[in-house]
């Protein structure tokens, strides 16, 4: 059966061993002295090990004290760490995330998981909208963090990652060899000239088969093989898949997904964000 340790006996035991006896320590636990005795009594006993020689003026710790005072230096910072995100408020709050749908996967679900094991009085408000609404936003200071989709970067972004675009459609589906290849992109994809300049370059008659502002509308054309469409290296969603054309279809151009952020706001919680996002893009 599992044995635990009291820790409120490590921190005396570590506050004796810091302050180098116990009468010091106890006035710097707001202790009485025998309580502090009592705790490290217990703490000896619990382990069958003694951890203080007290043979000679002072105390000092044994070859087992020392060895303990390693491992409870690090389970007081971490049970420091714990007490302190649960219930200090400078770990509550709201961070609002901008992300465009089209690289909200697979990265940002668990971005937004890890991010709420670490800070669970934190909230993230997750806006998932196109390109140009989401700097406009940022601009406005409306999002905290926004993620974009963009040929460049504009002063103050952080290049995540340097992805090709890539032709997807339904599993195993054929509209892809169709003539005039039918399109299905939102109005607002910032996807959407490229493709259309890059067929044009190589003399491939296209038309708009589904043109929209709903990004389901989209989904589900290409799902039931209606049309073709473009989506960065590595986020091609499960029910899609990237098409083996064999050269029948032009490569398309390099993408950025860049990342803006605004200064001293979020504190730790916030670079811990962003430090996430980051590891999530560099995986892709």
């Amino acid at each position: 059966m599992p044995r635990n340790l009291d820790l409120t006996a490590l921190r005396s035991f570590v506050t004796v061993a810091d302050a180098g006896g116990v009468t010091r320590a106890a006035g710097l636990l707001h202790l009485t002295q025998s309580a502090v005795s009592m705790q490290l009594k217990r703490l000896e006993d619990n382990l069958g090990r003694p951890l203080l020689d007290r043979s000679g003026r002072g105390v000092s710790l044994t070859a087992d004290g020392e060895q303990l005072l390693g491992y409870a230096r690090r389970m007081m910072r971490l049970n420091d760490e714990v007490y302190s995100r649960l219930t200090d408020h400078a770990y509550e709050g709201e961070i609002v995330l901008g992300v465009p749908s089209d690289v909200v996967y697979p990265a940002i679900p668990s971005v937004l998981k890890q991010f709420h094991a670490e800070y669970p009085r934190m909230r993230v408000q997750l806006i998932s909208s196109y390109t140009s609404r989401l700097k406009s936003m940022f601009a406005r200071g409306e999002c905290d963090i926004t993620l974009t989709t963009e040929e460049e970067k504009d002063a103050g972004a952080e290049t995540l990652a340097e992805l090709p675009l890539v032709w997807v459609g339904a599993p195993n589906g054929q509209a892809w060899r169709t003539r005039p290849l039918r399109l299905a992109f939102e109005r607002n994809c910032i996807f959407r000239k490229g493709v259309q300049k890059a067929l044009n370059a190589a003399n491939i008659q296209w038309e708009m088969g589904v043109d929209g502002d709903s990004t389901r509308t989209i989904e589900a054309s290409l799902s039931a093989d209606l049309a073709v469409h473009a989506v960065i290296d590595g986020t091609v969603q499960p029910f899609l898949e990237q098409i083996d054309h064999g050269g029948a279809l032009p490569d398309l151009a390099m993408t950025c997904v860049n990342m803006y952020a605004a200064n001293n706001t979020g504190g730790q919680a916030m670079q811990d964000l962003l430090s996430m996002i980051r590891r999530a893009f560099a995986a892709l």
